[in-house]
């Protein structure tokens, strides 16, 4: 193209002339002037920009290029123009809806109407495959063949995909050839993902194993450098946390294959016949205000009453306790002795006090619903085998990842997979664990083991070991039966989770499921994922590491050419993420377990290290609930890994830049291989950061959002309609009809149903803003403080729906989001850390940031404000 072709352009002309008038008006000095004029000069001589698509693009250019200032240019615009357009002819949406972008970004459709028709016939595969019904028909006939024959249909199908497979695996190719088959692979994995069904995801993960397993075979085969003992022992290293996670990942789409989702049976009309049940709950060091909720509404569960006996089991001996269980009129059980902790507490009171048919544990924290018996003892009197059902632990109360980070109700808690995917896939093998509480046990089956395990500091799972060795079943109905307190800080919750840690691998060295009598094989396969996945602290810092063998010691880990490097690990990682999606997704979105891992890693490494070799080491703690974090901070105690680890990170990146510029010519595709690993891993250690700094909880009482008709009583009698919209232990939010309905410190009533009765608690209006109003309890008798737990807390559907409730996921929208969130990190590193490093990450923080301009954004959706030529 002529470069002196804009000379001819009238528009060219006419532009210029518009932008230096523009930027002289709004005070811009010669060089900016300059500037224009240079932009509009290089657009108009290698660009058509006369011609009406390029004329109706420009019209929106602010619009499509929102990060770029006509009135302030910058000399790297060029690059930004370039990122953007390109983002925007690959990644905007291709639909028929209102919200395509490429419908008016016309610009450069012709070039891309290929990319339109594919997208468009992959978008209409889902309703095409759904219209015909080939999935639920699949689905409904092999939910009629008995269930031998169809474990034999899945033995015999997952013999033939192995041996297919197998020739897949351990064929050699070239790069080329491994090039086109990985490409094949992708494509078909594209097309599976959008067929609904459960045979569909079979095929992603029989897809997603192929990959993988071919990926650890030319690990083992061809990339270990066996002349060199620093680059054959950090290579070791790497394949044997790499094998760990393979395993793991094997055992989790096993494990996840077929969730059960079992539904709640109907008690027996006669309720005479219903049997009776002990209600435990143990207690500690908890306040009483977190254990009052808790039997109130126990206290109010449907159920026969003489058929229901609670028992508040005091292992702190407190005098209080005892006049509270007295005043209400409840068991309460103390013991002389302490050992053994819960689980002896537990054992002390099935000696001396329960005498039911059978035990419903909760924790002092969990707030069982009106509902919970008669949605689990049905599966009792159906099956004279089981010995243990559970219900999911859910949380009213953020975590400290979710309030810390600000992600509550946002994304799924890091306890949602469990209880929402990994208990129900167990429950399909017959293979679902007692977790500590909101379970019933059968009291003769618990009689025939000796009682709670106590050998262990998980007691609740090594009982579900016990008991399924001596031939009893267990069952799951993930419908959320009970809430309680998450723990308020990060140090408490890592403190929780190197107990269970401990306990699982003591439980793995002490009764190995792999081992001994009593188990199937898929119980065995069940129980030993759930305890190798506590052993991840040492695989997952040497994920975090490993870059820095070659950047910093010069040990080729993985010693093969960085191409070939490219195409079998993006691969195994792309259609891991694919598939994991496609699973995991309602319960944990894409990207976030390595957040959630990193966190824990340094911590439980030891514990789980120590407890290989000395299972009997280590004691059990109790995590407290109830707390506040009066001031936001950032808590170095728990930093202090991550920051050296970041420390590490930051030379690595030094070095690969000295090894650009000083290292030998064929290492640059290796160092930039290593380079992006490094940057990856300072995202991943800078949500770690994040997570680290405690946001302000100055609230005892959580508020619990709902929406529920209700009403407020003035004194001189007056009735003012609301709607319900927050509750907690000590007061309400409600929405009037009309603004300024009520009036501050005005005494008033709070009318709530529950079924057919109607009650109404005495409060106090403590602030009012427009339609809302905050409403405090005020000196609510024991009876009243148990009805309005009844009428909120122990509602039957109160938290049926929470987990509906988040959005769908992304796994490109979730890598944005942990991106966002390690920037974050190092922000707040930047404003909390320690002095000596502030202006480390000061700096580092405002590169980041100056890079990230860099890069595409979002489409404003605001009309632009300047529609003229481009500059």
């Amino acid at each position: 193209m002529n470069p002196l072709r804009w000379l001819l352009v009238p528009q060219a002309w006419q532009a210029l002339q518009s932008r230096a008038r523009v930027a002289r008006q709004h005070g811009a000095g010669r060089l900016t002037v300059m500037l224009h004029l240079l932009w509009c000069v290089l657009a108009w001589s290698l660009l058509r920009l006369e011609m009406p698509g390029w004329q109706r693009l420009l019209q929106q250019r602010q619009r499509y290029y929102p990060q770029i200032s006509p009135l302030r240019p910058r000399p790297l615009d060029v690059v930004r123009y370039a990122m953007q357009s390109l983002w925007l002819m690959l990644v905007l949406p291709l639909d028929n809806s209102a919200r395509s972008e490429r419908k008016r970004f016309n610009a450069f459709g012709p070039l891309f109407r290929w990319r339109q028709q594919f997208y468009q016939w992959l978008g209409a595969l889902p309703a095409h495959m759904a219209k015909t019904g080939i999935h639920l028909r699949t689905e409904q006939q092999l939910q009629k063949l008995p269930p031998r024959v169809r474990q034999l249909l899945f033995i015999v199908a997952a013999i033939v995909a192995s041996l297919l497979a197998l020739l897949c695996i351990s064929q050699p190719f070239g790069i080329t050839t491994q090039f086109v088959f990985v490409l094949l692979l992708w494509g078909l994995a594209m097309m599976v993902r959008r067929v609904p069904g459960r045979l569909s995801t079979i095929m992603l993960i029989v897809l997603s194993l192929t990959i993988s397993c071919r990926y650890l075979w030319w690990r083992y085969t061809e990339t270990l450098n066996w002349d060199d003992p620093l680059s054959l022992t950090f290579g070791l290293l790497l394949i044997g946390a790499e094998t760990y996670s393979w395993t793991v990942l094997v055992l989790g789409y096993f494990q996840t294959l077929w969730p059960l989702n079992r539904q709640p049976v109907s008690m027996p009309p006669e309720i005479t016949s219903w049997p009776s049940v002990d209600i435990l709950v143990p207690t500690y060091n908890e306040p009483l205000s977190v254990v009052k909720p808790t039997i109130y509404a126990a206290m109010g569960i449907d159920w026969p009453q003489d058929k229901l006996n609670i028992y508040l089991l005091d292992d702190g001996s407190r005098e209080e306790f005892r006049e509270f269980a007295a005043s209400v009129g409840i068991n309460y059980v103390v013991r002389p002795t302490h050992e053994h902790a819960k689980a002896g507490n537990i054992n002390h009171a099935l000696k001396v006090a329960c005498r039911s048919d059978y035990v419903a544990i909760f924790d002092c924290d969990h707030v069982p619903t009106r509902s919970f018996l008669q949605m689990t003892m049905g599966w009792f009197l159906k099956d004279h085998r089981l010995a243990m059902l559970q219900t999911p632990h859910h949380f009213f109360s953020p975590d400290p990842f979710e309030r810390n980070l600000g992600r509550f109700r946002q994304t799924p808690n890091e306890g949602s997979l469990f209880y929402g995917l990994v208990q129900d896939g167990n429950d399909t093998w017959d293979a679902a664990f007692f977790c500590g509480s909101c379970a019933v046990l059968r009291r003769a089956a618990l009689d025939e083991i000796g009682g709670i395990a106590v050998e262990t500091v998980t007691e609740d799972a090594h009982t579900s070991l016990r008991l399924h060795r001596q031939g009893y079943t267990s069952a799951y109905i993930r419908i959320p039966q009970a809430a309680g307190l998450a723990t308020e800080s990060l140090s408490a919750h890592i403190g929780q989770r190197i107990r269970w840690a401990r306990g699982m691998v003591q439980i793995f060295r002490l009764d190995n499921p792999l081992m001994g009598k009593g188990l199937k094989l898929v119980q065995r396969l069940c129980y030993a994922n759930a305890m190798l996945h506590f052993l991840a602290g040492i695989p997952r810092l040497i994920f975090l590491l490993a870059p820095l063998a070659f950047l910093l010691c010069h040990a080729y880990i993985i010693y093969a050419p960085a191409l070939a490097i490219a195409i079998y690990v993006l691969p195994h990682m792309v259609h891991t993420s694919l598939t994991n999606s496609r699973i995991q997704g309602r319960w944990r979105h894409s990207f976030w377990s390595e957040v959630y891992e990193t966190v824990l890693a340094w911590y439980i490494a030891r514990p789980t290290t120590v407890a290989l070799f000395n299972p009997h080491k280590g004691k059990f703690n109790v995590t407290a609930k109830g707390g506040l974090v009066e001031e936001r901070h950032l808590d170095w105690v728990i930093t202090k890994p991550y920051m050296m680890l970041v420390l590490l990170n930051i030379a690595g990146i030094g070095m690969a830049f000295w090894r650009m510029a000083y290292g030998p010519a064929n290492e640059l595709l290796t160092i930039w291989v290593s380079l992006v690993w490094v940057v990856y891993n300072m995202i991943i250690l800078g949500g770690a950061v994040a997570v680290s700094v405690e946001a302000r909880q100055i609230r005892e009482a959580h508020r619990v959002e709902i929406a529920m008709p209700a009403a407020i009583a003035r004194e001189d009698g007056h009735m003012v309609p609301c709607t319900l919209r927050d509750y907690s232990d000590g007061g309400v939010g409600v929405e009037l009809r009309e603004a300024d309905a009520l009036k501050e410190d005005e005494p008033v009533w709070l009318l709530l149903r529950r079924g057919q009765q109607e009650f109404s608690f005495p409060c106090q209006v403590q602030r009012v803003f427009g339609r809302r109003a905050g409403i405090r309890l005020h000196q609510l008798t024991t009876r009243q403080h148990i009805e309005f737990i009844q009428c909120t807390f122990a509602r039957a559907d109160t938290w049926a729906l929470w987990q509906d409730g988040f959005p769908e996921d992304k796994p490109v929208q979730s890598l944005a989001d942990i991106m966002v969130l390690g920037f974050k990190g190092y922000l707040r590193l930047a404003e909390y850390g320690p002095a000596p490093l502030r202006r480390l990450f000061r700096a580092l923080t405002s590169l980041v940031s100056w890079l990230a301009t860099l890069l595409p954004q979002g489409i404003s959706r605001a009309p632009a404000a300047i529609k003229t030529d481009f500059s």
